[in-house]
């Protein structure tokens, strides 16, 4: 399975945001809050509006973990649909398995997430289903198999989860550990602190 090899503590220092998640990165962030390399502390020239474009998408594609063909692909599809072309590229990369199992709580970063679903730890309709790019729609359930409930890393982020999911498109059993897809994602529902509009600009060069 292929994936960036750049360290994510660096792309973290990079783009200036916990864009993972995960809570040692917002220790790193504090201790280093500036770019990674050796000239990271120094004042850098301001970018042109192209490099502005071009590192919301790398920003984008760093956080959901996907090579340039994968996202490219979503683009083009995101062209194709009804509706802002942003918005619909959002939604597409909010609407992967991986993605979804990360909202539920039910892994602590998307990686995680990803790799959990590889492994084959989830049912996607009571149905095996080891593709973390697997593409819900309304009304989908995700479970945790029944022999991995009691694996340490799932057990750990239950743990983390305080009270219900804020995101109105998910819906959490913590009991059963199951979650349930609920509806495409507004854009306002995402929560994400992205530019979306960025990318398009780019790509429309």
């Amino acid at each position: 399975m292929a994936k960036s090899t750049i360290p994510r503590g660096k792309l973290v220092r990079k783009f200036g945001e916990n864009i993972f998640g995960n809570p040692k990165y917002d220790t790193l962030l504090n201790k280093k809050p500036y770019s990674p390399g050796q000239h990271g502390t120094k004042r850098r020239r301001r970018p042109s509006n192209y490099g502005i474009q071009l590192q919301e998408k790398q920003k984008i594609k760093a956080m959901y973990g996907l090579l340039e063909r994968q996202f490219r692909n979503y683009f083009h599809k995101a062209e194709k649909m009804t509706g802002e072309t942003g918005t619909n590229l959002l939604q597409l990369l909010e609407c992967r398995l991986d993605n979804v199992v990360y909202r539920l709580g039910l892994a602590s970063t998307r990686a995680q997430a990803r790799q959990l679903v590889s492994h084959a730890h989830f049912l996607l309709n009571n149905r095996k289903c080891n593709y973390p790019s697997s593409s819900l729609k309304p009304g989908d359930i995700i479970h945790v198999r029944d022999r991995s409930k009691k694996m340490d890393i799932i057990m750990n982020s239950m743990k983390r989860i305080k009270g219900d999911i804020e995101l109105p498109w998910l819906e959490l059993d913590k009991a059963k550990m199951t979650g349930t897809f609920l509806a495409v994602p507004e854009r306002d529902e995402m929560a994400l602190t992205v530019n979306e509009q960025l990318v398009v600009e780019l790509y429309s060069k």
